[in-house]
């Protein structure tokens, strides 16, 4: 006799409301407020934590390390997702674009961090003063991601009902375009933040 997994049972649920009338809408929306709600709770209990340490140069340079490593982590779970969808392994295709998710919750989380560390550690004015045009591309960056973290919820919701395959997965890899372009853009702000904050923050 045939029995069905519970997993299954939970799948087709919610395979059924995303496909009624606005269900897709409705997910997408609890989702991502919920999304980028953990991760400005994470990024307020990382300053409130870090508030008593006067080490703001390395927490910075830590803050947008570990933030690079999220987002390329995020990318190589896109590029996972996309392999996968070709394969047609729903699964792992899945599992891929929800690690995405993660981790791109976890760079915003990181990245908030940084950006306050970096303001308040930040001189204003003065020969040490840093390029506040650093700071605004960095903030510009953050909110790129922000769209681009929704991109991956939108795709990923959209998979729950099997709308991608071999045939059809041009979302997902445009949306995989879409964020290994950050990811370079990133580098080369890093880089350029690295070279001005080395030239003229002083040290702790």
């Amino acid at each position: 006799m045939h029995s069905v997994m519970p997993d299954d049972h939970r799948h087709a649920r919610g395979e059924r409301f995303l496909q009624r009338p606005g269900g897709l809408a409705v997910a997408f929306f609890t989702v991502s407020l919920g999304l980028l709600t953990i991760a400005g709770l994470i990024s307020r209990m990382a300053v409130f934590l870090s508030s008593g340490t006067s080490a703001g140069r390395p927490m910075v340079f830590l803050s947008f390390g570990v933030s690079t490593i999220l987002l390329a982590l995020g990318s190589l779970c896109l590029v996972r997702a996309s392999v996968f969808v070709r394969w047609e392994k729903q699964q792992p295709f899945r599992r891929s674009l929800f690690l995405a998710v993660l981790a791109g919750t976890g760079f915003l989380s990181v990245q908030s961090f940084g950006l306050t560390m970096l303001l308040r550690h930040m001189p204003m004015s003065g020969p040490s003063a840093i390029p506040q045009a650093a700071f605004v591309f960095i903030a510009l960056h953050a909110v790129h991601m922000v769209v681009a973290l929704l991109f991956v919820v939108w795709v990923f919701l959209k998979a729950l009902t099997d709308r991608y395959d071999h045939e059809y997965f041009w979302g997902v890899t445009f949306c995989g375009w879409f964020w290994h372009g950050l990811g370079i853009v990133w580098i080369v702000l890093m880089g350029l933040f690295t070279i001005a904050a080395s030239a003229t923050m002083p040290p702790p």
